[in-house]
């Protein structure tokens, strides 16, 4: 048996000779106690633990076959066997070895669940909602997957693949597996590498696409033509207030005070509250909107209740407008770049659009809403003259 004890590495194994025909010969990791991988005659390696269990007979834990159950991978797994054997647990019989190690589904759950930012604060709705899209759209696909299960390619691969058509998507995706990896091995769920860690990520150029003034006549004409008023007056509100789009997406009556003409969001992307002023136009729209959901100021037919994705109906939006590479979220660079146009600080512009940055916090903190208030009446106005729909000393209804 000694002759056939040797240090697992993939040259190793790649190397090892064929047993005779209808024969299987084992070879015995120096590093892992019990880790064994099996050849056949046919070439097929099998990787399995070889323990003899408290009180009883020796067993062979079957595991997975190589090279699609990488080494390390092979040895994290024989680790938690060996330790299921030290307790007393027969692996192939005993039920309590039939909760397998986490998935990733399962560990994707956990870290909506109980994930703390810097402050100790729980993820916000509008992150979990972000983080679900995400995962739902890229990453479910491998959701029953064990950690351990996963090749230090993997992530690698599906980088590459998003980011031949969407490349800061490929980056913010690359970047949650990395988180939910780290939390993993944090709550002692995962032993070993992180495999979405040391991904170079693309290139991401600055964006500071928003509305230019020959571009609004077109935009609003666009949405008056859009059948379905409550993405015509989601895309509405997302430019008047320049809001995050899942804030909109996630509004609700009971934010909203309409007399002081203001909406109080419980939790941002920042993790703190934001008191967003609502200037004359966008209390019109939602004094129209009263009535149509008891709960959500944009109602949706999926599982949240509310609007969750609009890419379809702003698409045509576009389309009809004539605007080409314009997404949701220049609707809120928008904002502050007319009101940049219309002399606003940075600071106003800060405060009303919730930015954060260590030199500004403490001042965005000292301001009140009047500056802000009239630095997006200005801006929401000019936007409105620009597009022809009101003239620069009228307030009405858009």
């Amino acid at each position: 048996m000694s002759e056939n004890k040797i240090n697992f590495t993939k040259a190793t194994l790649d190397a090892l000779p064929l047993p005779a025909s209808g024969q299987r010969q084992a070879y015995h990791d120096k590093k892992t106690n019990g880790l064994q991988i099996r050849i056949t005659s046919t070439g097929v390696k099998t990787f399995c633990v070889y323990r003899r269990i408290k009180n009883g007979n020796p067993e062979r834990v079957t595991m997975g076959r190589y090279p699609d159950m990488s080494i390390e991978q092979a040895r994290n797994e024989a680790a938690r066997i060996n330790a299921l054997i030290v307790d007393g647990i027969n692996p192939n019989s005993d039920a309590r070895a039939l909760k397998t190690e986490t998935t990733l589904e399962e560990l994707f759950e956990e870290f909506l669940k109980h994930r703390r930012n810097r402050k100790g604060a729980y993820l916000s709705a509008s992150t979990k909602s972000t983080y679900r899209y995400n995962f739902n759209l890229y990453l479910a696909k491998w959701s029953k997957r064990q950690l351990s299960q996963f090749k230090d390619n993997d992530f690698g691969k599906l980088h590459t693949e998003i980011g031949k058509e969407y490349p800061t998507t490929a980056n913010r995706i690359i970047a949650l597996a990395s988180s939910l990896f780290g939390y993993a091995t944090e709550k002692k769920l995962f032993k070993g590498t992180n495999p979405a860690q040391g991904i170079k990520k693309f290139y991401e150029n600055t964006r500071d696409r928003f509305l230019q003034s020959d571009e609004l006549p077109a935009f609003f004409k666009s949405l008056a033509e859009e059948q379905n008023d409550t993405l015509r007056d989601y895309f509405l509100i997302s430019l008047l207030t320049g809001a995050r789009r899942s804030n909109v997406q996630e509004m609700q009556w009971s934010q909203i005070h309409l007399e002081r003409g203001e909406w109080r969001i419980p939790i941002t992307k920042n993790g703190d509250s934001q008191t967003v002023t609502l200037t004359h136009e966008v209390v019109e729209i939602l004094r129209a909107r009263q009535g149509t959901n008891t709960t959500w100021v944009f109602p949706g037919t999926g599982v949240t209740g509310h609007l969750v994705e609009p890419k379809k109906s702003w698409k045509r939006v576009l389309e009809r407008a004539g605007i080409a590479n314009l997404r949701i979220h220049d609707l809120r660079r928008t904002l502050g770049s007319w009101q940049a146009k219309t002399g606003a600080s940075l600071v106003i512009v800060g405060k009303s659009l919730n930015h954060k940055s260590p030199s500004t916090t403490a001042i965005y903190a000292r301001l009140d809403l009047d500056p802000v208030r009239e630095s997006v009446d200005r801006a929401t106005g000019a936007m409105l003259v620009a597009a022809g729909l009101k003239k620069s000393a009228e307030r009405g209804l858009i």
